[in-house]
């Protein structure tokens, strides 16, 4: 698996070896969603490629005026592959954004701010490769309906996994009552695991787009899966989960299925978080890896890993960027909040996987999720962790291998051990007041910007809107 062409000549026989009859041109918005433009393979030639595609910048939340709005797409042709859901045969060219303006990688594009920071890498001498390994969890329902009206706020999704389709009426078939019950769905075999066959669908198609897939299981909730990819470079890794988002929800759509990354979708049950494993190399050597010291983690790893967790409201800001975010990181399911580290222990937010020897050692941060865009979430923490170095290490609180999540409230504050922000308003306000570290690849406009919109499209919203639970606790007083 991996590319299928490596420049535009091989661009070109690729497509006509695939009777190719559109190019879809996709690019991130700040908040991770893809956006796209198709045009007609006879329409396209190397000098478009080369040069850019105009397209409409203003019509895109939070990105350039209506008087500056012409913009360029440039496309990455050896990010090439065939959309496997389209009725002709389409390929996929992946791009970043061209500011006409300022005659550079516009400033509030993720995949150039990713760029960016690689670029940043290689500037200061660090290292030479980054390598990131994402784990993106999900949900698959069979039905979810929303209403948010002024007076009736409220949603419901069914899953036929969830306990409370015990006692459902099925039309020509009995209620079977296989179910893996709330935390109880890690690794059970059919009937209870309900998703093989889907899951194996999505497997395919995943390495038909080019990801190298590893695994897929059943989650801990009820009609949670994960299905595991290989770590690729930082650009390689982002592009792959939108990919990877691209084909879960897309494979159950067309199964009758809706997929959602939404990190705590059910009360009471485990969400879906993205784990990030991370390493840095330098001249094919592993900079992570010091054999004999606690899990082989050498001073640049725990100085990079120093940094992550000094800057922890900023780097929340980008690898948790919803109020739904800090749901799932609650006490109780899962989801690490305790930023400290330990050995093969899922407890602490950053475990060091278990590896034998230089190429396996990497930490691996468990709390970001999937609502993030990954090139923000995987520049981020690589700049916070470059701080960290740079700084020759910040404070750090560890190693701890016992259960962290059977610590109280008291016995983390008495051994002072940090956590991550309670809330997103907790970390925006954060990242405004500490995001000096991510100037070479953010500017202030793009700062604020991203503030300001995250601020108006989840905090306030959220914070305004009554829930159910509050009519329960305070209708009555």
């Amino acid at each position: 698996m991996g590319k299928f062409v490596n420049n535009t000549e091989e661009f070109f026989k690729y497509c006509e070896s695939n009777e190719v009859e559109f190019v879809d041109f996709r690019f991130s918005d700040i908040k991770g969603a893809w956006h796209h433009i198709s045009y007609r393979m006879s329409a396209v030639n190397a000098d478009s490629l080369e040069h850019g595609l105009p397209f409409d910048g203003s019509s895109i939340e939070n990105w350039q005026p209506i008087n500056e709005s012409d913009m360029l797409l440039k496309p990455d042709v050896e990010s090439a592959f065939l959309d496997p859901f389209t009725a002709d045969a389409t390929v996929v060219l992946i791009c970043d954004v061209y500011d006409i303006y300022e005659n550079e990688l516009y400033a509030k594009c993720p995949r150039s701010i990713a760029k960016k920071a690689l670029k940043v890498l290689e500037e200061k001498g660090v290292a030479d490769a980054a390598y990131f390994g994402p784990e993106n969890e999900f949900f698959i329902f069979d039905d979810v309906k929303i209403v948010d009206n002024d007076n009736h706020q409220s949603f419901k999704v069914e899953t036929d996994e969830g306990h409370w389709a015990d006692n459902a009426e099925y039309e020509g078939m009995g209620n079977m009552g296989h179910r893996p019950r709330i935390k109880g769905g890690y690794f059970p075999v059919m009937p209870m695991d309900s998703g093989v066959d889907l899951r194996a669908e999505m497997m395919q198609v995943l390495e038909d787009v080019g990801l190298e897939v590893v695994l897929g299981h059943h989650e801990v909730a009820q009609g949670q899966h994960e299905i595991g990819i290989v770590f690729s470079d930082i650009i390689t890794a982002a592009d792959n989960v939108q990919k990877y988002k691209y084909v879960v929800k897309m494979v159950a759509h067309l199964n009758g299925k809706t997929a959602t990354f939404m990190p705590k979708p059910i009360y009471n049950d485990n969400g879906n978080g993205m784990h990030v494993h991370q390493s840095l190399w330098k001249d094919g050597k592993n900079l992570f890896f010091k054999e004999g010291e606690y899990a082989n983690l050498s001073k640049v790893a725990l100085d990079y890993l120093s940094g992550i967790f000094h800057h922890k409201e900023a780097v929340a800001a980008f690898t948790n960027p919803s109020t739904n975010s800090f749901k799932r990181l609650l006490p109780g399911f899962e989801a690490p909040r305790i930023l400290t580290y330990s050995s093969q222990n899922r407890s602490a937010a950053c475990r060091i996987p278990y590896g034998a020897g230089e190429k396996a050692t990497r930490i691996e941060t468990r709390f970001p999720d999937s609502t993030s865009c990954p090139y923000l979430c995987f520049a981020t923490l690589m700049m916070a962790g470059l701080d960290g170095i740079e700084k020759g290490g910040y404070e750090l609180v560890g190693p701890f291998n016992e259960d962290l999540f059977e610590l109280s409230r008291a016995e983390i504050a008495e051994r002072k051990i940090p956590e991550l922000p309670n809330s997103f308003r907790d970390a925006l306000e954060g990242l405004q007041e500490d995001h000096a570290f991510l100037s070479p690849i953010m500017n202030d406009d793009f700062i604020q910007t991203y503030i300001d919109y995250q601020f108006e499209r989840h905090v306030i919203p959220v914070e305004g809107r009554p829930t159910a639970f509050e009519y329960i606790s305070t209708y009555s007083c």
